[in-house]
This record gives structure tokens, sequence and C-alpha cells, in this order.
């Protein structure tokens, strides 16, 4: 065999290799629950209902009605999943069936299709230096959508599987930080140990009295004097920053702290690590409510911007926080940076048009969309900056489909608005209508009426909510 055979045999070989490591579909590799929000909303109304079937005397209707809100309707969060085979998201269990059955077609995207992937954190406990986040995932394209929620090994799975295999202009800065950071308790747990790091108890009356950016030097001395740390206490710094980050996904914020005051000692004049510290102390401001902390906060991130003059991608980053904080000078001065440096940088571009249409020049949103579409990576992210582009262009040009869009928008405010209001209502009147009976029946019987006309306005406005959320479709001239 002559060394061309061979050369062919072991790219043959390397391609077979690449096929079998390669996940085959309808393998399902994670597997996660469906935001349960809607079940939970359905087994709400329905227990409503019993209470009012209650109080008609009609026990048996009551007692069906019950069973089905806290029997079947819980069996049916469980069983709705959404799979992912290494190629695609499929939603599946009974509720999908039922529903692939009615529209013809199963709720399936195709891993390449997708066009965005947000993800939102909240809030829901706080003790000490720990804080508990519920991350809230959301992918969207073709017009089709996938959400689902952490809360246990699942979601994690699911993030490990899935989030590697995404294009990075198409997730968020958030998600970005799940992907790389996420992790399960246990080896976490492992790795703060390995470094010795402060008790909690130290940490949580510790405070951050360290200054960013290293010592200052004169000019003189800048490059000849400056002392660089040995190639142990550098790789030391950087698995403390990655431990740091872990930690701050996992809401553990005085460890992450202090993990990473520890990496900046090492290397102080690190952009991105600068960056990722400002992201911690914005966690904690918020958390604690803290003005000073988050002045600190913007205070780190105007400096990760002067750190990272020569890398577009970190540039960008630091650019949608700028956005994110309302900071939009700075956020216009880092995306532009980044273009300059990297000028089919579609991250930075998508950037611009969200800061322009923050500022009402429309214009200047259908040019940045225009220049990310010839910037994107793939067809999809391509796709999505066109139709935003097109979107955008006939709402400047078309003043009847402006005034449409204005008022749609105005209804979906109100909308949610009134959701608000109902439910809150709804509940307040439930409530006292528990209470009243014993001191005042008449006024029981008006608050039960009350229940019943905001519970109808609440899920009216659910129903205006899901109608006015798309975008209305022009009307072609005759």
């Amino acid at each position: 065999m002559n060394e061309t055979d061979q050369i062919e045999t072991l790219k043959a070989l390397a391609e077979v290799a690449r096929e079998r490591g390669r996940p085959r579909r309808g393998l399902r590799l994670a597997s996660v629950r469906v935001s349960p929000g809607s079940y939970l909303a359905a087994a709400s109304v329905l227990t409503f209902g019993a209470a009012m079937l209650l109080r008609s005397e009609r026990d048996v209707l009551a007692l069906a009605t019950v069973a089905v809100a806290w029997l079947i309707i819980p069996v049916l969060a469980l069983t709705d999943r959404i799979e992912f085979d290494g190629q695609s998201l499929v939603r599946r269990g009974p509720v999908p069936f039922i529903l692939r059955c009615l529209a013809g077609r199963q709720k399936e995207l195709s891993l390449s299709d997708f066009e965005k992937v947000d993800t939102q954190a909240v809030r829901t406990l706080r003790r000490g230096g720990r804080v508990r986040y519920r991350y809230r995932t959301q992918i969207v394209g073709k017009n089709t959508e996938f959400a689902f929620a952490s809360g246990g090994r699942s979601y994690r799975h699911m993030v490990r599987q899935l989030f590697p295999l995404i294009h990075q202009d198409k997730l968020d800065l958030r998600t970005i930080e799940l992907r790389d950071y996420l992790c399960e308790p246990r080896p976490l747990n492992t790795e703060v140990h390995s470094l010795h790091l402060a008790s909690i108890d130290v940490l949580d009356s510790a405070t951050l009295d360290f200054k960013l950016g290293g010592k200052k030097r004169s000019p003189a001395t800048d490059t000849d004097c400056e002392e660089k740390p040995s190639a142990v206490d550098g790789e030391r710094a950087v698995l403390l920053g990655q431990v740091a980050n872990k930690l701050r996904i996992a809401g553990r914020l005085n460890e992450a702290r202090e993990a990473f005051r520890r990496a900046l000692i090492v290397i102080p004049r690190d952009g991105r690590l600068i960056f990722q510290f400002a992201r911690l102390l914005r966690s904690q401001a918020s958390s604690l409510s803290d003005p000073k902390l988050l002045s600190r906060a913007r205070a780190a991130l105007r400096l990760s911007a002067r750190r990272a003059e020569k890398e577009p991608e970190l540039l960008a980053l630091v650019g949608e926080s700028f956005l994110e904080w309302g900071e939009t000078m700075r956020a216009q001065s880092s995306f532009q940076k980044a273009i300059d440096l990297q000028p089919l940088n579609f991250r930075a571009r998508i950037g611009l048009a969200n800061l322009a249409l923050r500022e009402g020049k429309l214009a200047h949103v259908i040019h940045q969309y225009r220049d990310a579409a010839r910037s994107a990576s793939d067809s999809a992210l391509s796709r999505h900056a066109v139709r935003e582009a097109d979107y955008y262009a006939l709402l400047n040009d078309d003043d009847d489909y402006l005034v449409t869009e204005l008022r749609r928008i105005n209804w979906l405010q109100h909308s949610l608005k009134v959701r608000r209001l109902a439910a809150r209502v709804t509940n307040a009147s439930i409530l006292v209508a528990l209470i009243v009976p014993y001191f005042d029946t008449a006024v029981a019987e008006l608050c039960w009426y009350l229940a019943s006309s905001s519970l109808i306005a609440w899920i009216s406005s659910l129903v205006a909510i899901r109608l006015l959320a798309k975008r209305r479709s022009p009307r072609l001239a005759t």
C-alpha cells in the first residue's frame, strides 16, 4: 500500500470514528420538565371552581374537580418533558401528544435552527452569604419556543449536554456563564475544600477592603520592573477564578468573593477576571440592596473595559453589561471598540442595535441588524437578524403599521397590569372570604363575587397576552 492509499484509509477511519462519536438521533441525552406555571394556573382555577361548586352544594362535582386539579394535573406536569437527542429538542408527554394530534405536527426544534437562548435568574431566598437562584432558560427559533427552569439535577444535565453545542453568538451572557460554570454541588465542595478558603462564618463578617488594578507604577518601570507571578501561582489564580465563578453561579457569594480576592492579588490586571468580579459585586449589591457596593461594581466594570482593549469578544460582553446596567454611553463605546477590532462581530452589532432601539433611532436599528446579518456565522443567526431588520424597516416606512404595532404594545402592557392586579385581588378576596363568614356572611358573599370577577379578568388577560405577544403581519395593499 503506497502513502496516498494509507492517507485515504486513515481519513476514512477518522470519519468513521467521528460518526460513531456523534450522538444518534432518537437517543435521549438529556430530559427536563417544562416550566410548570401553566399547570399550576390550571390547578388553581379548578380548585377555585371546586370551591364554588361546594358552595352550590354540588359535592360530587366538587370532589371530582379537586381530584382532577391535584391528582391528574400534577401527573401531566411531571410527564410533560423536553428531551434532547443530540440534534434537536422535542417536547413529549400526554399533553404534547394531544396537541400534536390537534395541530398535526410535533413541537420540535433542530439545533441548527436555534436563534436565541436567554436565561433569567430570580433570587428566591437569601441567608447570610448564600443566595438561592432559580434559572429559567428560553430557546427560540423558527417560530418555536421552549422554556424550562432549574430545580434539580436534570436541569444541570441538560445545560451540560445542550449549551456547549450552541454557537456562542446565540447565547446571552447568563447562559454563557451557566454553560461554563454550572456544576454539581459535591464536586464544587471538593474544589473549595482543596483551596482552603476561610470558613463561612469568617467570610460573612469580612469586608471587601482591597483595591483592583494592582499597585500603581511609574511609566518608566511599568514594563521593566513589573513582577510576574510564578507559573504555580498563575495556575492557582486561574483555578481560583474558575471556582469563584462556579460559587457565584451556585449563589455562594461570600465564598466567591474570597476566591476572586485571592485570584486578583496574583493577576490584578486580568480584564476578564475583573469583569467576572464586577458581576459578582453586582449580584451582592442586588441581594443586599447596597448602593455603595453597586458603585464599586460599576467601577470594576469600567476597569475591565480598559483592561480588555484588545479583546473584542470580551468588549462585547462588557458592553452588554453596561447596557443592562443603564450606562448607554459606555456600552456604545465598548461595542464600537469591539467592532473596530473585529468588524464581523455579530454580538457587538446586535448590542448597538439594541442600544439604538432604546434611544428610538429606527434607522440605526435597521442598519445595525443588516450589518449583523452579514456578520452572522450561520443561517439561523442571519435569518434572525434579517427578520428583525425587515420588521423595523416596516415600522420606519409604514406609518399605519407603526400605529398598529404601538397600539398592540400598549394593549399588551395594559393586559400585563390587569393580570397582576387581578391575581392580587383574587388572592386577597379568597383569603377574606374564608375568614369573614365567622363575622358577616354578607361580606363573604361579596368577597366570593369579587374573587370570581377578578379570576375571569385574570383568565381574560392571559388570553389577551397570548394573542398580543405576537407581532402583527402587515396588511397587503389592494
